[in-house]
């Protein structure tokens, strides 16, 4: 039997290659939808894709966001350099500006000047940041694994949280079905005794008396509603051991609030009032839990 998982969670995972040190932490909250957010090193355009991907694979309902932080051992770095046809083309402008009095440049000054020094990108060695860029997918899919875990861990706890609350809807529903059958007569002696309030010397009475009530019992029979409510407490612990049902059971508390509206509609009882108001008060508070459902 599958597992129902929650939707939030936290998975973080390490890694390192070639003078490279990174790690990526993921973590979710609920969400009605799978949205994976990215954020990681400049110079690896293909991980934001890879970790979408990644996600999708694992994962079907949140908001996910990955981090990936990277940093490159002390003398890995590459090093800085001087682009010396920049440097002169700032070097000629500032020479025909000094002609016409202005300060010459300092050479701290040309140095700190847009383009003139450069830190020479991994270009020549395209392999090894392609490897590095592996590498780090590979960790992005560890720290997944370890955020769906996590996930898994939040369904465990909801799992029995979850069946309670069906299981009282059950106890109330069963309740409702006794009461129930107590409304025929309720409304008979109700609109019996208004009658003869109102009428008591009226001919045809007793007649009167029963198809009046019979019309009021037929409006205010709740058989059907109580079929549903039983049929929706099967639909859910089934939907229970079929993962990922998030959706479906946010559907389905729709269809119970529904059914539990109607009924209170109906009544012609104040214990059955009662009870109806009782599972609109747990289907709330199930349909609180379910919202953390993948």
């Amino acid at each position: 039997m599958s597992a129902i998982s929650g939707m939030t969670g936290f998975g973080r995972a390490d890694g390192g290659l070639d003078g490279w040190t990174w790690t990526v932490e993921a973590r979710s909250v609920n969400g009605r939808a799978l949205e994976t957010r990215y954020r990681g090193p400049h110079g690896f355009d293909s991980l934001e894709r890879l970790t979408k991907a990644a996600a999708q694979v694992r994962l079907n309902r949140g908001q996910v966001t990955v981090g990936v932080q990277a940093k490159r051992a002390e003398g890995s770095e590459p090093a800085p350099r001087v682009n010396e046809a920049v440097l002169a083309t700032y070097l000629r402008l500032a020479n025909q500006l000094a002609e016409e009095g202005a300060t010459p440049p300092s050479a701290d000054g040309l140095l700190s000047l847009r383009g003139v020094i450069e830190v020479a990108e991994e270009d020549e060695d395209a392999e090894g940041r392609a490897a590095v860029e592996a590498a780090m997918a590979v960790t992005v899919e560890q720290a997944l694994d370890a955020l769906k875990l996590s996930r898994q861990r939040e369904g465990e706890q909801l799992t029995p949280v979850i069946h309670d609350f069906v299981g009282t809807i059950e106890a109330l529903v069963v309740r409702a079905e006794l009461e129930a059958s107590a409304q025929v007569e309720a409304i008979r002696e109700r609109f019996t005794r208004r009658i003869n309030e109102l009428a008591p010397d009226a001919p045809g009475l007793d007649e009167r008396i029963f198809l009046e009530a019979a019309a009021l019992a037929t409006k205010a029979d709740v058989r059907e509603e109580l079929d549903r409510l039983t049929a929706h407490v099967a639909s859910a612990r089934t939907l229970l051991q079929q993962p990922p049902a998030g959706r479906k059971l946010d559907f389905l508390m729709q269809e119970f609030m529904r059914e539990a509206n109607t009924l209170c509609s109906k009544s012609a009882t104040t214990p059955l009032t009662g009870i109806g108001l009782e599972l609109k008060a747990v289907i709330e508070q199930l349909r609180e839990q379910v919202q953390n459902v993948e």
